[in-house]
């Protein structure tokens, strides 16, 4: 009799979707994964590559990825149809899958850029690191942090960072670094998907209606003053990973072409100053990335010791 007992306690737990809950394992309650996402992965750090400035870097490219995850998740729900609506989230999930595994490297490779905790709060490194820096801690360009505008402005913002992002993986493809050549693999299958939706709806736009085409010009104005950022590499990312200025002309082919099909024209905008000389890469940001910050970090900072 007992084994019939202990034979349907295991098929009850095998039909419940909630059995794994039921452990004395308590999980950090914000997390979305509470596996380690390096587990099993080789991470010491090759020699001839400096652990902190590796850090650094993955810090950046990481940064970059998940500002702009939450800038295209605040469109859940506000997208032109349900199936872009769709489309947009899973880019942003993209995105956040990257800053994760970035983040998890830059905290493996220099665990003193890891914000310290009250003792007992069980949250992992790459979270710590998302939800518990302040906004001059962050190291992403400034293009990522700008609120939202118009569809048309998602578009043009998306094809510049994609097409940017798209031509730096693919030449860290193969890094010295094990894990960061891994991560840049993964990473040019789903951001050359990222720069041909943009591409797609930019010249879907171009050649819609006269609204369309007024608010995709719009759009270029707001957007393009931010490129030369993008283009404006620092030591660290010259050193240990890919110089910016080195893909700056093939992202300006591939935008005259984007440009070139939709018959639009690239406007004569200035680039936005620096202040004191800094910009995104040096932790000088828009007070936009603040705000989108207490938004995003507002409910782990309130429950450091969170589980469920």
């Amino acid at each position: 009799m007992n084994d019939i007992h202990i034979q349907q306690d295991a098929e009850d737990a095998h039909d419940n979707a909630y059995a794994g809950l039921l452990s004395n394992d308590a999980h950090w309650a914000f997390g979305t994964d509470f596996e380690d996402p390096l587990a099993g992965v080789d991470t010491t750090i090759p020699d001839g590559l400096d652990a902190a400035e590796l850090a650094q870097y993955c810090l950046m490219l990481g940064d970059d990825a998940l500002v702009y995850a939450h800038r295209l998740s605040e469109w859940t729900s506000r997208a032109p149809d349900l199936e872009e609506d769709i489309a947009i989230a899973n880019l942003a999930l993209d995105l956040v899958g990257q800053a994760r595994l970035l983040l998890a490297r830059a905290a493996a490779a220099d665990s003193s850029i890891v914000p310290v905790l009250p003792e007992g709060s069980p949250v992992p490194d790459e979270d710590r690191l998302a939800f518990f820096r302040e906004a001059g801690d962050f190291r992403n360009v400034r293009l990522a942090e700008t609120p939202n505008g118009d569809f048309a402005e998602l578009v043009t913002r998306l094809l510049v960072l994609s097409t940017w992002r798209l031509a730096i993986f693919e030449r860290l493809v193969g890094h010295p670094d094990a894990v960061v050549s891994a991560i840049a693999a993964k990473g040019v299958k789903e951001l050359a998907y990222h720069r041909d939706f943009a591409g797609r709806w930019f010249v879907t736009l171009a050649g819609g209606t006269s609204e369309s085409r007024r608010r995709l010009t719009d759009a270029m104005r707001a957007v393009w003053p931010l490129i030369p950022e993008l283009g404006e590499g620092t030591d660290t990312e010259r050193t240990v990973g890919v110089d910016p200025a080195a893909v700056a002309l093939e992202v300006g082919v591939v935008l005259d072409q984007v440009l070139a099909v939709g018959g639009m024209t690239a406007p004569d905008v200035p680039g936005l100053a620096r202040v004191r000389g800094r910009a995104g890469r040096q932790g000088m940001h828009s007070e936009a990335l603040s705000r989108m910050l207490a938004e995003m970090q507002v409910v782990a900072r309130a429950h450091p010791r969170g589980r469920w």
